[in-house]
C-alpha cells in the first residue's frame, strides 16, 4: 500500500498542476476578453461623440440656411458686394450724413498746453511777497523749437484742453 499511496500522491499533484495550469489559462483568457470589452466600450464612446459632433454639424448647417433665409426676408441682410468696398478715407467721409439739429458740436482739436503760472494756487501770494522762483525747466520748454526737444525737456504741469468748433 505504500507504493499505491505514493502513486496516488503523484496523481493528485498532477491533477492539481493541471487545474492550476487551466486556472492560469482561464485567467489570461478572461483578461483578454475584458481588454476587448474595454476597447469596444472606448470605440462605442468615440462613435457616440462623433455622432453627436455630426448631429451638431448637421443642425448648425440647417440653422445656417434658416438664418440665411431670416436675414434675407426679415432683416434684409446680404453678403457685401465688390462695389460696396471703399478705396480711401475720403470715400468713407463722403458717405457721412450732415449733423442733426440737436447734435453736439464735434471736437476739432485736442491737445495739451503748459498750465499758466497764474493757475498756481500760491501764485498770487508769491507775487505779493515778491518771491516768485525762477523755473529753468519752463525756460527750456519755451526755448525748445521742435517736438523732440519739447518731449525731451523736464516734465512740466500740463492741462488738457479740447477746442470745440463754433
Amino acid at each position: 500500500m505504500v507504493g499505491g499511496s505514493r502513486i496516488r500522491q503523484i496523481g493528485w499533484a498532477l491533477v492539481l498542476g493541471i487545474c492550476f495550469a487551466l486556472l492560469l489559462a482561464l485567467t489570461f483568457k478572461v483578461n483578454a476578453v475584458k481588454s476587448d470589452v474595454r476597447l469596444a466600450e472606448r470605440q462605442i464612446v468615440a462613435a457616440q461623440r462623433a455622432k453627436l459632433l455630426l448631429e451638431t454639424e448637421f443642425e448648425t448647417r440647417a440653422s445656417q440656411q434658416q438664418l440665411s433665409d431670416w436675414n434675407a426676408v426679415e432683416f434684409g441682410y446680404a453678403a457685401p458686394r465688390a462695389d460696396q468696398y471703399l478705396e480711401s478715407e475720403r470715400q468713407l467721409a463722403a458717405l457721412g450724413t450732415p449733423r442733426g439739429i440737436d447734435a453736439p458740436k464735434p471736437v476739432r482739436v485736442a491737445l495739451n498746453r503748459p498750465a499758466p503760472e497764474e493757475e498756481n494756487l500760491f501764485a498770487e501770494w508769491l507775487a505779493e511777497t515778491g518771491e516768485v522762483p525762477e523755473r529753468p525747466e519752463r525756460r527750456d520748454l519755451v526755448a525748445a523749437t521742435g517736438l523732440a526737444e519739447r518731449l525731451a525737456s523736464p516734465t512740466v504741469k500740463m492741462t488738457a484742453v479740447a477746442e470745440v468748433s463754433q
